[in-house]
């Protein structure tokens, strides 16, 4: 079976390790482990009835539900299969200028997205150890598009909204993958989003399965001014979003009880799996705001990835996917305390 290029491929692992897939502890998706919500769960069977309807192709209660929880007008909001579709309307549009400034290490559905339409990358790689946004700006930068994401992934950084806010004015577009932002409670994040309407040429990913621990459903959205997204719609497949999610989003949008709940539970967590990371020699976690730490070893990581599934059927995420990265990271995602331990202690047993 071909090695996966993402996170969750638990067939995979399942074939490596000898087991069923259920069977396997998975660090490799950053996918939250207190979730599905019980309200989403709900909605999923309230609405179970409505299979033999299609969906609303607009979207309309969806989009000034989220609209009301931005603060922002229905039509500057596209819900969307996953923010992987958003990335491929994205990539369209900056494969459009003259070049496309992409943070590096980028995740790999980045480079799809702009390789599918040709465009001109130039990569700009970060310091890994330092918290800094430094964009090499092109000459010509009021002709070129700019991708990253906040957090950033792999490396988990947070960058201030600050240190985005002057490409605006640079560059002729700025997307934003802000897929992991929710982690974050209102008083740390750093979203874009209060800037949405003052600057046409920004364009903001996110999405509502990390946090709510629904990938099986695909949904996430774009906030962007309205002719952006108009053009995107007509692009796109009709119906890109089913019923059943939908009705989810409804539902995990408005559960502040759950959102709590993930803000109380990460930090403690994080850190507990930061630390033990650190006592175990020759590895080096990084500081991470986000739900899942890169993590540097002086050994190969691809044999602890096989060695962690064959001998404890623990799935972690390789960075081969990221060329800066290769064979001396991994990444892990923040799970409960006593699955964290476990992990640690695998690792332990096999260094």
């Amino acid at each position: 079976m071909t090695q996966p290029v993402h996170g969750g491929n638990l067939a995979w692992a399942a074939a490596l390790a000898g087991c069923p897939p259920d069977a396997i502890l998975d660090f490799s998706a950053s996918i939250s482990p207190l979730g599905p919500p019980k309200s989403a769960i709900a909605a999923l069977v309230d609405n179970l009835d409505n299979l033999s309807h299609y969906p609303d192709p607009n979207y309309w209660e969806l989009r000034t539900a989220l609209g009301k929880l931005h603060q922002l007008p229905p039509d500057w909001i596209l819900p969307s299969n996953g923010s992987a579709e958003l990335l491929t309307w994205a990539g369209w549009d900056l494969a459009q200028l003259e070049s496309t400034v992409l943070i590096t290490p980028a995740f790999s559905d980045y480079w799809r997205s702009l390789n599918a339409f040709a465009a001109n990358v130039v990569p700009c790689p970060l310091v890994l150890d330092k918290q800094d946004l430094n964009v090499s700006t092109p000459d010509r930068a009021h002709k070129c598009g700019l991708l990253l994401n906040n957090p950033h992934n792999p490396t988990g950084k947070l960058f201030k909204r600050e240190q985005i806010l002057p490409y605006l004015e640079q560059f002729a577009l700025v997307v934003v993958d802000e897929a992991f932002m929710d982690f974050l409670p209102p008083d740390r994040e750093q979203s874009l989003i209060t800037q949405i309407q003052k600057y046409p040429n920004l364009v903001i990913l996110r999405s509502l399965t990390k946090f709510y621990s629904l990938p099986g459903l695909r949904l996430g959205y774009a906030i962007a001014h309205p002719q952006t997204l108009q053009r995107w719609q007509a692009m796109r497949d009709p119906w890109a979003v089913n019923t059943l999610a939908e009705a989810a989003a409804l539902a995990v949008i408005q559960d502040t009880t759950f959102q709590q709940q993930t803000w109380a539970w990460l930090p403690e967590a994080r850190n507990q799996l930061f630390a033990g990371l650190k006592q175990i020699p020759r590895l080096q976690p990084l500081e991470s705001a986000a739900n899942f730490l890169l993590v540097h070893s002086e050994r190969s990581t691809s044999h602890l990835q096989q060695s962690l599934l064959k001998e404890h059927q623990i799935l972690i995420r390789d960075c081969l996917s990221f060329p800066e990265l290769g064979d001396r990271y991994f990444r892990v995602a923040v799970r409960l305390n006593n699955q964290n331990e476990r992990l640690i202690q695998a690792i332990q047993a096999l260094c």
